[in-house]
């Protein structure tokens, strides 16, 4: 790992210039060439997987939930909680699919980690994840955004999904994933066994890391979603007895208000697109962490709509 840590610092500084040049391009909505995606994605690599599955990150930090292409309503997040690197952020997955500025989305992220190593935490979500952007409108927009690349740039961004980090805790006492508990992993310490390198199982604790959602039942259930499963209020108790957490937080679910409390306030859901899919209507949010005993939770309203051409390609009504 000391090798990968020096090649990756010396990355940093040699191409600062062309990171800088990525990030203004990207934070303007358009899009990099092929050959400055294929530099971007190597870079990003080098300094992933320098990271554990499990993250450790100090407050304060500001965390969001799932952005899902909307790089306008990404651009305004910034503008109100603060731009980087000024402000350390945490994101805890599904920047793709949905709508119209996935490929513009993740770029822009992945270029402020290179840039920013430091100052940026990004979680892999269960859209970070070949099967599904096949489905729901990633792979399409390469195709058209990249003309006879389509297929190339899609490879290149999914390779990277393999390398992000799962889990992130905050001050050892906040825990964040993209979607919530595992019955096969009582305690983080059993991370170790997980292979985090690979295209998202089906089953299994990496699984149920980024699919599984919290319910008012008892124990385990199952899940609607055909992937991850159902937690309950005495399952979030043991779970953050046992680990010795204050409180779990996690996305993957819209909530019409851009957050909501359950299992007595010891699960925290953060959803930071508003207006989903430009038709939900849904206030986004985010949540400052200036200690693990001083949480700020802060609400915004989605941008006009961006000028995008309508994308009437019908995809399964399903908001993964």
């Amino acid at each position: 790992m000391t090798d990968h840590a020096s090649a990756s610092t010396k990355l940093t500084i040699d191409n600062s210039g062309g990171v800088e040049s990525w990030i203004s391009q990207l934070e303007k909505c358009k899009i990099l060439s092929v050959y400055d995606l294929s530099s971007l994605c190597s870079s990003a690599k080098q300094v992933l997987i320098q990271e554990p599955t499990l993250k450790h990150v100090s407050s304060p930090v500001t965390v969001c939930g799932d952005i899902h292409g909307q790089q306008p309503d990404l651009k305004e997040l910034f503008q109100i909680a603060g731009k980087i690197p000024d402000t350390n952020f945490l994101f805890m997955g599904d920047y793709v699919d949905k709508r119209f500025y996935s490929i513009e989305t993740v770029c822009w992220l992945l270029a402020l980690k290179i840039r920013y190593p430091c100052r940026v935490t990004i979680l892999r979500g269960n859209h970070e994840c070949r099967n599904v952007t096949q489905v729901y409108g990633f792979y399409d927009e390469c195709l058209n955004k990249y003309t006879g690349m389509g297929s190339k740039v899609w490879s290149l961004l999914t390779d990277v999904f393999d390398y992000l980090p799962l889990l992130a805790v905050i001050d050892n006492d906040i825990i964040c994933m993209h979607g919530g508990l595992s019955p096969s992993l009582p305690h983080l310490n059993s991370l170790n066994t997980i292979d985090r390198f690979q295209e998202t199982p089906h089953e299994g604790p990496m699984a149920d890391i980024m699919w599984s959602d919290p319910e008012e039942i008892t124990g385990w259930g199952l899940s609607g979603r055909s992937c991850g499963y159902l937690w309950g209020r005495d399952t979030t108790s043991n779970f953050v007895h046992s680990n010795q957490l204050k409180l779990v937080c996690r996305a993957h679910q819209l909530v019409m208000d851009g957050y909501t409390w359950c299992h007595d306030k010891q699960v925290l859901t953060v959803f930071s697109a508003p207006n989903y899919c430009y038709r939900c209507g849904n206030q986004a949010a985010f949540m400052n962490v200036h200690s693990t005993d001083e949480l700020q939770l802060l609400q915004f309203d989605a941008v006009s709509r961006p000028n995008a051409s309508e994308d009437n390609t019908r995809r399964p009504d399903y908001f993964l």
